[in-house]
């Protein structure tokens, strides 16, 4: 099935650039483009595309608010933000929106057209070691660990809690099945439950709360 991406950025040259390097991409196509944060809005609410491109940083709407709108009007799209630093603060929040990911704007060909693959196929865009060191470095900005949050991890199994520890370090299933010395399609289980269980969309999602209730503290804290 071709990948269908829309693509959100007030810069012309960045929207070519990427409409150019992604119709390049066997089984995906760029439906559209989008200027600013309303636009990306109602262009998502028309065309439907699995993957949506959103500048963190654009007029009328930001990015974080972009991708909240976006991801409420329909959960099947996911949103893979872009951003100029590797350290944005800000893409911390649009994780915590609802995107499924994020992506420097200065990646490579390649690394553009996995990142959508991935981020369609219904997986986090957690395996770069950038993406935990962002996490990391800013889910320490929520403070304490809230009990409401807290209290919704005493639904969760031993294994199952497990499971979403070693999501947060960002591990695959497979690495994940290594670890816990259990089949890849018990963990694909285990993970299906857990966000089921947390009312939680994606694996980003999964590590965001992990990491918001305490079950997993950043490096040095």
């Amino acid at each position: 099935m071709t990948i269908r991406v829309l693509i959100a950025d007030d810069q012309m040259m960045v929207r070519q650039g990427f409409t150019v390097l992604l119709n390049a991409e066997p089984g995906i196509e760029v439906v559209g483009q989008a200027v600013d944060g309303l636009d990306a809005v109602a262009r998502a609410g028309q065309l439907r595309p699995d993957v949506v491109l959103m500048d963190i940083r654009m007029p009328e709407l930001g990015g974080i608010e972009a991708t909240r709108r976006v991801t409420a009007d329909d959960p099947a799209t996911k949103v893979l933000v872009l951003t100029t630093f590797d350290l944005d603060e800000y893409v911390y929040e649009a994780l915590r929106a609802g995107a499924s990911g994020f992506l420097l704007k200065d990646a490579s060909a390649d690394e553009l057209a996995h990142a959508v693959r991935v981020v369609a196929a219904g997986d986090a865009l957690l395996s770069p070691n950038i993406t935990k060191r962002l996490i990391t470095e800013f889910s320490r900005t929520t403070g304490s660990p809230r009990a409401p949050l807290k209290e919704r991890v005493g639904d969760l199994t031993e294994r199952e809690t497990e499971v979403l520890s070693l999501i947060a370090q960002g591990l695959s299933n497979a690495e994940i099945a290594r670890t816990l010395v259990v089949a890849e399609q018990t963990v694909k289980t285990h993970v299906s439950r857990v966000l089921v269980k947390l009312g939680l969309r994606d694996r980003t999602q999964a590590a965001v709360f992990a990491y918001e209730t305490g079950l997993v503290r950043p490096a040095g804290y």
